[in-house]
């Protein structure tokens, strides 16, 4: 049983040891160009989110049910002009009493492209935050948070903070 202790008393140090080499050497100025991180920008939009159609499909017994779905749409307006639409669904995926925890997925079409977002959301609660997974067009390779607020009232609005590589 010591000789196993050893033998792992070992193996951690020389890790450690490994680790702090490495760590010296980059603390050291050992960063080239090749290996900092990309210089990155941040595009925010804030706009009305306004839903026009809503589906729910009942895809168990009667009531919330794990497997329901929920599918809407609508525009997205800045300062009264409408700069995109989009839509997408939530799925009921967890349920616990009155609390009803859905997967939600959304793309929202913009002039410049489109922003993919998906989160986990307790139904009823605000706010909302989207992780942003993508993209096209100008949002290609776009990361973020969406946040949404007043989800499902005519006060629904958002604010995208989208994470884009510098442009070059």
């Amino acid at each position: 049983m010591s000789y196993e202790r050893s033998a792992i008393s070992r193996m951690v140090s020389a890790m450690a040891g490994a680790l702090l080499v490495g760590g010296g050497l980059t603390a050291c100025g050992a960063d080239t160009a090749e290996t900092a991180a990309p210089q990155k920008r941040i595009e925010i939009i804030e706009a009305a989110a306004l839903t026009d159609q809503l589906a729910g499909a009942d895809l168990d017994k009667p009531g919330a049910s794990l497997g329901d779905l929920t599918v809407y749409s609508g525009g997205i307006h800045q300062d009264g002009r409408q700069i995109g639409h989009g839509g997408g669904a939530c799925q009921n995926v967890h349920i616990e009493g009155a609390e009803i925890t859905m997967q939600c997925v959304l793309t929202a079409q913009l002039e410049r492209g489109s922003l993919t977002m998906q989160a986990v959301w307790v139904q009823g609660t605000s706010p909302l935050d989207l992780a942003i997974t993508g993209g096209t067009g100008a949002y290609r390779n776009a990361t973020g948070i969406a946040r949404f607020w007043e989800i499902g009232t005519p006060n629904e609005r958002m604010r995208a903070e989208i994470t884009l590589p510098a442009e070059e």
